[in-house]
């Protein structure tokens, strides 16, 4: 399992840098119009970050359950604090990113304006990379 979990890592860390430089280099590369508003390689990292997001729940909920916290008299530690930060704001992202990639998939998915899917994926973009960066380097210093 430990080498599954490093392997994990690497991936939730690849993942995120590549996530994260093609947010920043986009622009550079493909200039959007009212018609085409995204560069056909997001098709492909939405994939990629699909997984990535599945992986990291999965993963994020057994180190939460192994923080502990959840007996009433214990202390609130370092590494229950990180678990739970790193837990909870991958399955904020998480539910933003499906409810855009749903209504991506699904036009009238729900009833929302092309600005606030924009939006949502200009929050998703910045903040799913911070997210799995941190949970796969947390897999790679592991030692369990």
């Amino acid at each position: 399992m430990d080498s599954f979990k490093r392997i994990v890592g690497v991936y939730l860390v690849l993942v995120a840098a590549v996530v994260a430089i093609h947010t920043v280099v986009e622009p550079l590369y493909y200039t959007s119009t009212e018609a085409s508003p995204y560069s056909p390689h997001w098709s492909k990292l939405n994939a990629l970050m699909v997984l990535a997001i599945v992986l990291g729940v999965i993963f994020g909920t057994l180190r939460k359950r192994g923080a502990g916290g959840e007996g009433g008299g214990a202390s609130v530690t370092r590494e229950y604090l990180e678990a739970n930060i790193q837990f909870y704001g991958l399955l904020f992202v998480g539910i933003l990113f499906f409810w855009n990639f749903f209504n991506l998939h699904s036009p009238g998915f729900t009833a929302i304006a092309k600005e606030t899917v924009s939006a949502v994926w200009i929050v998703i973009d910045a903040a799913l990379p911070l997210l799995l960066a941190s949970i796969g380097f947390s897999m790679l210093r592991s030692r369990e």
